[in-house]
């Protein structure tokens, strides 16, 4: 067994500790390893994770994972191409197909990949199984180790089949998902919560528009529809907190299903949801959430993943945003920039310029999740004249969908491009309230233009700032 082997399984000491193997655990460990650290990777519960979410990497995260040598995680447990969305509004549908050119000199269009997201994260804990500079263990952290003097983390203690142990590192990296429990003692944020997805797997579902993303529009939140396997469908329904037909009082969330959302979905994937719902036990639930980052100055520890940085599930930006950032840190991290882990200024000089050069890419997608939520799941009139005139703002094809979807995508990082589009789509909802009122009725409108484009200062400027904070 090689030196640092034996430290690590021995000795349970090494130049890195990271805590949850899931998708950014598992990254940022290989993504370390490969650099020559050596990297204790610990995870509660080794068995196939079976969650509703984490399905659909967009094709900027597909090429975040080639960069991280990561790409073959995607073979062998039945992938989907994802060729882009097609959003249906009352029944009437648009096509956005990713943008052909949007970052590099390929002809191609670029493509997503979805997927069944334990199988998944089964191939990226088989990949750090794999590296030699990686030991992972099955064991549930319970707390961190401090320096009682300076407070600077050591380490984390863990129960490993009920036997107290400890494990020491250099640095430690706690990735333990939307749930963290270590947040609240290193992070100054909470967790917002305005809606749950409610989670249904589709058998043999046909979809109106194959390898693509549906999003489904009409009175109430949206609904999401993509393929996760030969013969799977993942269908996703957003049910905003207090939604009156989800009320003990009307039936249930199963009442709320099948008599509001089933009607709107389009003729051939209801069949499918009925049966799916019928089922006994499967129907399940996440939180929906905007957590946003901060400037991590904790002398030995660094918060990654949905442990730092939420935002709605709606754009599927999530895992995208996690391989770009182990990207990012691990050549902050690399070395040739950082020789020794231990170097408590260096790694927080890292943290800093990670915080903000991270916002090229995370900023924009956190920001536009929030705001098309916000559009999509329009509760009064200004967002329902926001809503119609992003659905109209895609028909008109072009830049009106190679923009868009280019920043959803992860492959267009510039966040004067989403700010360009965001008011682009208020001041055509504007248009479109006057071009369907006779002339004479043009100053009757003024007031609700005026309405409309504070809303839509309302939805983003508050998103915007939360992200620009240190």
């Amino acid at each position: 067994m090689e030196s640092n082997e034996i430290r690590r399984r021995v000795h349970h000491e090494a130049d890195v500790v990271v805590v949850g193997a899931g998708i950014m655990g598992c990254a940022i460990a290989v993504a370390l390893g490969n650099q020559g650290r050596s990297v204790l990777l610990l995870e509660k519960s080794l068995k196939e994770p079976d969650r509703i979410v984490g399905e659909l990497l967009q094709p900027g995260g597909v090429a975040a994972l080639e960069k991280l040598g990561l790409r073959d995680c995607l073979e062998g447990i039945d992938a989907i191409r994802v060729q882009g969305y097609e959003v249906i509004y009352y029944g009437q549908p648009v096509e956005i197909p990713y943008p052909e050119n949007a970052n590099s000199t390929d002809q191609k269009r670029p493509e997503g990949r979805s997927f069944h997201h334990g199988r998944f994260i089964g191939r990226l804990r088989e990949a750090a199984k794999r590296n030699p500079n990686v030991t992972v263990i099955e064991t549930t952290v319970t707390s961190t180790v401090k320096d009682s003097y300076q407070g600077q983390v050591l380490g984390v203690e863990a129960l490993t089949a009920g036997k107290k142990e400890s494990f020491f590192a250099d640095l430690t990296i706690i990735c333990d998902g939307y749930a963290s429990k270590f947040r609240p003692s290193y992070t100054p944020h909470v967790p917002k919560t305005a809606s749950k997805f409610y989670g249904l797997e589709l058998v043999d579902c046909p979809l109106p528009h194959p390898l693509h993303g549906h999003v489904v529009l009409g009175s109430g939140a949206p609904v999401l529809l993509y393929q996760i396997g030969t013969h799977e469908t993942r269908a996703l329904i957003d049910v905003p907190t207090n939604t009156p037909t989800a009320s003990p009082a009307m039936g249930g969330i199963k009442a709320h299903l099948e008599y509001t959302v089933l009607p709107s979905l389009p003729p051939e994937v209801q069949p499918s949801f009925a049966a799916a719902l019928s089922k006994p036990g499967g129907l399940r639930s996440m939180p929906n959430s905007f957590l946003p980052p901060s400037t991590q100055q904790t002398a030995g520890l660094i918060l990654l993943g949905d442990a730092l940085n939420m935002r709605h599930p709606l754009t599927g930006g999530g895992m995208t945003v996690a391989f770009n950032d182990v990207v990012l840190l691990s050549t902050l991290l690399s070395p040739s920039a950082i020789p020794q882990l231990s170097s408590t200024p260096a790694v927080r000089s890292a943290m800093r310029a990670f915080h903000w050069q991270r916002k090229h890419l995370a900023s924009v997608i956190n920001i536009l999740a929030q705001a098309l939520y916000s559009l999509f799941a329009a509760n009064d009139p200004q967002l329902r004249t926001l809503q119609l005139g992003c659905f109209r703002y895609f028909q008109l094809g072009g830049n009106c969908v190679d923009g868009p979807v280019g920043l959803l995508a992860g492959i267009i990082r510039r966040p004067l491009v989403l700010f360009y589009h965001f008011f682009a789509v208020a001041l055509y909802s504007i248009f479109l309230l006057f071009a369907q009122e006779s002339l004479w009725k043009w100053p009757l409108r003024v007031g609700d233009a005026v309405l409309v484009f504070w809303k839509a200062c309302l939805v983003l400027f508050p998103y915007i700032w939360a992200e620009m904070r240190p």
